[in-house]
């Protein structure tokens, strides 16, 4: 059975920078993958129907599911509202059922006083990425995504 994630972060940033850091190739690769991961763009077309492709590399071996040490992420853009959302379906390439499949990503941008509220909305999540894990993902990458967009744009 397939479940929903959800989590979200005030960041001192407008809008437009966030989005803006949402779909660029260089700002991605620093700070989506989660703490201890990095990350390679293999591919990327930021328009409705266009595409990215990144891998996900683990520090040690034994954790991916791609292959021992990382994780492919295919990417489709299905929406891109400027500065105020992003909706990709990601498909995870795996052997194992319980890891493959597509997974909706809704990223929401809403102004805030104090800057602006990311919330990630992960629909149908493979039953193979357990919940505690996920939380602690989209925890690590909004982190980092806070730190990119204060750090960037001072």
């Amino acid at each position: 059975m397939r479940r929903s994630d959800t989590a979200s972060r005030i960041i001192a940033a407008p809008r437009d920078v966030i989005y803006a850091a949402l779909v660029d190739p260089e700002a991605l690769r620093t700070w989506l993958p989660p703490e201890g991961m990095t990350g390679e763009i293999l591919e990327f077309d930021p328009r409705p129907g266009g595409a990215f492709r990144m891998e996900l590399r683990y520090p040690e071996a034994g954790h991916g599911k791609t292959t021992d040490n990382s994780d492919l992420v295919e990417a489709e853009f299905a929406e891109l509202v400027p500065g105020e959302r992003v909706v990709q379906l990601v498909r995870f390439r795996s052997d194992d059922p319980d890891f493959a499949g597509t997974m909706r990503m809704v990223w929401d941008l809403e102004p805030m006083p104090q800057g602006t509220r990311v919330i990630i909305l992960a629909e149908d999540v493979p039953p193979g990425i357990r919940a505690e894990d996920h939380a602690v993902g989209l925890r690590s990458s909004l982190e980092n995504l806070d730190r990119y967009v204060t750090t960037n744009a001072a």
